[in-house]
């Protein structure tokens, strides 16, 4: 038989609006109250029907979470479980459920979100990429929905967009400017879809170091794949084909390191000792590979529960104005680099 408010406020010896009160968390109950009313749920199993609730308050207690593509895809690179967890842990202290894309192209995502958004299934949504002339993004925008980016907006016009970011920009000049500081001259680029902003983030950061260091940037050795296991080996292929190889490897992702790395060893070719690699996220899968990878943690827990953060508050405040919060990162040194002067005199003392 299912247990009703009446059956809590019984058992609670108090009246059905203090039980409704004390679900809606209200402050004008007292928390001797409170924990009073959660016993008497507790011992007889009730449990809130958010869906009542939800027709009432003109509120589904739910975040839409939007993938850059198919879940298929998504969920082979460790970052996405993981600041979806930071999303999730949030969401959960206040109650929010979680709802995730599924589209399979960018029409099929595009149509799911104006569903969400018409036919208001969530509350707010969560994009988990940041893209260059997003049209999920400006829509969202032009309709004024409750939405945060992981990234940051590539348009101007969308400045006043809440959004929670690294400053990449940044991690890819220090990392090139470390590679530089190893001895290293010929240092390539592997970057991710060329469509994502944090892409052309990198990308500049790393133009940025070479040019202050007096170097032109190659176009030989600047490549972009998915970010996949399977986008490193293909640009392992592209980059060791060349007359003059790399000495130093920057990779966008630490999963597309993991095929890099993977690639290199069918090609007996050694890392460090023949080339120097240093990535980006600082997932589980860097610490375990062989050599543990020198790699940036942007502390992607951090990105996805800030998100989620910035976005409840937008619910619950819309007048709130549009937030630009930054995650530091940093640089953790590993196996994978390795000082060019020193290579040297290792062979010089073989020889």
């Amino acid at each position: 038989m299912t247990v009703t408010i009446k059956d809590v406020a019984k058992e609670a010896d108090v009246a059905p609006s203090t039980v409704s009160r004390v679900i809606s968390d209200s402050p004008r109950i007292s928390e001797r109250t409170k924990e009073k009313v959660r016993e008497a749920m507790a011992r007889l199993g009730y449990h809130p029907n958010f869906n009542a609730r939800s027709l009432a308050n003109q509120s589904t207690k739910t975040i839409g979470v939007i993938m850059p593509n198919s879940a298929n895809k998504t969920f082979q690179n460790p970052f996405f479980p993981e600041v979806i967890r930071g999303i999730s842990t949030k969401a959960h202290q206040l109650e929010y459920g979680l709802y995730l894309s599924t589209g399979q192209s960018d029409d099929e995502i595009y149509e799911e979100v104006q569903h969400m958004v018409q036919g208001k299934r969530v509350d707010g949504i969560i994009l988990l990429y940041s893209k260059v002339d997003d049209r999920v993004m400006k829509y969202l925008h032009e309709q004024d929905f409750p939405f945060t980016v992981i990234g940051r907006p590539y348009d101007d016009s969308l400045s006043n967009v809440t959004f929670v970011n690294n400053d990449n920009l940044k991690a890819a000049k220090t990392v090139t400017e470390y590679l530089l500081l190893l001895g290293h001259k010929r240092i390539a680029f592997i970057g991710g879809n060329l469509e994502h902003v944090v892409t052309i983030d990198h990308m500049e950061g790393y133009h940025q170091a070479l040019k202050n260091a007096g170097i032109d940037p190659c176009d030989d050795y600047i490549v972009f794949h998915d970010e996949l296991q399977e986008g490193g080996q293909e640009a392992v292929i592209d980059l060791m084909s060349l007359a003059e190889r790399p000495s130093a490897l920057i990779v966008a992702d630490d999963i597309m390191t993991f095929g890099v790395m993977r690639m290199l060893s069918e090609m007996e070719v050694h890392v460090p000792d023949d080339i120097s690699i240093i990535s980006f996220n600082n997932v589980m899968i860097s610490e375990l590979s062989a050599p543990p990878m020198t790699t940036v943690d942007i502390n992607i827990y951090s990105l996805g529960y800030e998100a989620a953060n910035l976005l409840i508050d937008k619910i619950l405040h819309p007048d709130v104005p549009a937030k630009k919060v930054l995650i530091p990162h940093k640089m953790i040194k590993r196996q994978t680099c390795r000082r060019v002067a020193a290579e040297r005199t290792l062979k010089e003392e073989t020889l």
